[in-house]
Parts: C-alpha cells; structure tokens; sequence
C-alpha cells in the first residue's frame, strides 16, 4: 500500500506531474490556432464551448508543435525541464541542440508527446478534482442535491448518494494514476527521443580530448618552467651558503642568477596561466621563452648554479619557425634541469644542430655514480620532451649509453598543419 501510495503520490511523482501541467501550459497557444482553424470548418465561433470543437482544436495544434520543435532551443529546453522534473540522469540525455535531422525528428516527437500528455492530464487536473469535491460533499448537502448541477438523474437515488464520496475520491486516485503513469512513460521515452546522437557523442568525445590537451598542455608547461626554477634556485642558493665566506664574489653572481630566475619564472607562470585566461576571452601578453629569445639566459642561469655546460649551436636561434623555438628551449631547459637535479657538479654536453629537414637536441652528462638513473615515480619530463616531440612530429629518446645519460630528440623544422 505504501509502494502505492509513493507511486501516486510521492516526490518523484509530484515532480513529473508538474512536468506534464508544464507541457498543457506550453499546448495553450497551439490549441487556440487549432481553434481558429476548426471554427470555420464546423461553422461555430463558440470553439471552446463544445468538447468536441475542443478535442479537434487539440488535433489539429499537435502537429503545428511538433513543426516548431524543429527550432534549436526546443531540446535544451525540453533537456532542461526533464533533468528538474522527471528524474532522468543526466548522462542519459543530450547536450545543446539538435545537430541532425534524425536528431531534430526525435525532438519534434517528443515536444509533440510532452504537449499532448500534458494537454490531457492538465484538462483532467482542471476537472476532475471540482467533480470530486462535489461528489464528496453531495451526500451532506441537500443544496447541492437540489441544485443538481446538471448531474444526471441516478445522482439522486439513495445508493447512488451513497457512493459518491467513493466515486468523487476514486477519480481523484484515477486522476493521480494517469498522471503517474503518463509521468512513467515521458520518463521512459525521454532517453531515446532527447538523448544523444553518435554526432552528439562525437561532439563530446572531441570536448574532453581538448579539455584534457589543454590540462596536459598546462602540466607540461608548469613542470617545465616552474620545475626548472626551483631546481636551479635551489642549487644556486645550495652553492652560495657553500662559499659564502670564501667566495663573496660567487655569492653575489648566485644571487643575482636566482634574481634573474625567479622574476623570468614569474613572467612564464603569467604566460602559462595565460592559457587558462584564453577560455574568458582574455590573453596574457607575457611571450613564451624560445632559444632566440633566451637561450644565453638559460645556460648562464644554469651554470650559476655550479652545473659546467659546453653547448654547441649549430645555427643562428633567430632563423628557427617560432614554434620549434619554443618547445626547443622547453626541451634544452628540461634537459639541464635533470641534470641539475641528478648529475651533481658534472659536466652537460649540449647540441643544437640542424639534421636535414630536422633540429636536433642532444643532452649528454656523466652517470651519477651512487644514485639511478631515474627517479623512483618520477619521469614527468621525460614523458613531457617526448610529447612535446611528438605534437611536432618528431621523436625523442633518452636513455644510459656509454657510462653517460643521453636525451636525443629531433624536431621538424616544418611541424605539422594544425599546430601554432
């Protein structure tokens, strides 16, 4: 009886209940050009006096509301009002508008079925329950048996007065039924008429790849720059308190480099959380670091921290595309901030030579002799070197050979159509 009582009556039933009055609300305008339309056809300008005119007015509205369901707004609307009314999950139904026209037709059907449950369960809901109450009251009350209310003639025999009360509340149940179970049937309907298309599925698949390009993006720039300061800030400031009484002039070279570093790395944080401003419309206007730009800077700030690097530069920076550039110089500062972090006081052997139509980086230092060659649960950079390569269309490899740690990575001067 309880199960009963929640399935007529209950939240979830009083919710789509709403929904189904929502959709005799939105079936008032149709059906008011369906009567201009019925009333010359059957000769009565007393269109809504006559239940039949009515019903045919209903008929005739239906199909002009499945026509204007064709316009883009119907489904987010009609989206909207099942996820607050009718307890559909979320992932069940489509986002946005109709791409398709099978898509389009599915919403027609369903904003046609929606007005025309609703037209009926509204009418009811107008009806009915006035009918109850009378029914209820109508044993009590002799005013209301003599007024008969144009009632039909049983109404006035004893074990028809009787039942009434029973009659009035049975509608009123019957009344909350076909409400619960034209509520059930939208529900059920909803996913296959407002859910998603494959061109909806696709859609969203090419959402989250990019969503998650730009995190990857983000994390590879973050773990670039921000990992590379604190690492070469970290040594400086390592190699100063070292010397502090034995070498003032190195001290003052080491403050100045980790000057220099922070406020660079600031300016790059400002670029980096740019890519995050993008999506309001608003840019930063920090450049992004490249070997034109930058990369004197880079090996003077990294030698400042105690590491010995003998670079060769096989071409002018300033003639390489701008995009090569850059993620160059975020691979060359990876590279040095490895060593940096693992190879101690050694010696990094860089290279910076044009191969053909390619540009190839290559990072050499010595293996430490009482540490590994990775760390346990780290790899993030080398993982963002290589992703970096592959965007571009090249590759990288990286790896012990010869008692030294070599990064190899080789970059197209032409990348890809597509990238910027």
């Amino acid at each position: 009886m309880r199960a009963v009582r929640t399935a007529l009556f209950g939240r979830r039933a009083r919710r789509r209940w709403i929904h189904l009055i929502l959709g005799g609300a939105l079936a008032m305008p149709y059906v008011f050009v369906g009567s201009v339309i019925i009333g010359p056809l059957i000769g009565d300008d007393h269109v809504l006096g006559s239940l039949t005119a009515q019903l045919s007015s209903f008929a005739v509205g239906l199909p002009l509301a499945a026509v204007t369901a064709l316009f883009p707004l119907t489904r987010p609307m009609s989206v909207a009002a099942v996820r607050a009314l009718c307890g559909v999950p979320d992932d069940a139904l489509a986002e946005g508008p109709a791409r398709s026209r099978a898509a389009r037709g599915r919403t027609a059907a369903w904003f046609a079925l929606h007005l025309g449950f609703g037209g009926v369960i509204s009418g009811m809901s107008l009806a009915l329950p006035p009918f109850a109450a009378v029914l209820i009251a109508l044993p009590f009350f002799s005013a209301l048996r003599d007024s008969r209310l144009g009632m039909p003639a049983a109404f006035g025999e004893p074990w028809v007065l009787a039942l009434s009360p029973l009659i009035g509340v049975a509608s009123l149940v019957a009344l909350a039924a076909c409400a619960a179970v034209a509520g059930g049937l939208l529900a059920h309907w909803a996913p296959r008429l407002l859910g998603p298309t494959p061109a909806d599925r696709l859609a969203d698949a090419e959402r989250r790849a990019a969503d998650l390009a730009v995190r990857n993006r983000l994390a590879r720039e973050l773990h670039d720059s921000v990992g590379h300061a604190l690492s070469a800030v970290t040594l400086q400031a390592s190699a100063a308190r070292r010397v502090l009484d034995q070498d003032p002039e190195f001290v003052r070279e080491a403050l100045a480099a980790i000057e220099d570093t922070t406020r660079r790395t600031v300016g790059e944080l400002d670029a980096v959380l740019g890519v995050l401003r993008e999506a309001d419309g608003a840019r930063s206007t920090a450049p992004a670091p490249s070997l034109a730009a930058d990369l004197d800077g880079l090996l003077r700030r990294t030698r400042a921290g105690g590491l010995r690097v003998s670079a060769t530069v096989g071409m002018d920076p300033a003639a390489l595309p701008p995009l090569v550039s850059r993620e160059a110089y975020r691979i060359v500062q990876e590279a040095l901030s490895n060593a940096l972090r693992h190879g101690g006081d050694s010696c990094v052997t860089l290279r910076i030579t044009p191969a053909g139509p390619d540009l190839t980086v290559t990072a050499e230092n010595p293996l430490p002799a009482h540490s590994p060659a990775t760390r346990p649960g780290g790899g993030h950079g080398l993982r963002g070197i290589a992703d970096r390569a592959r965007l571009l269309g090249g590759a990288a490899e990286a790896g012990p050979a010869a008692g030294v740690w070599r990064l190899t990575v080789r970059l197209p001067l032409m990348p890809p159509k597509g990238h910027a």
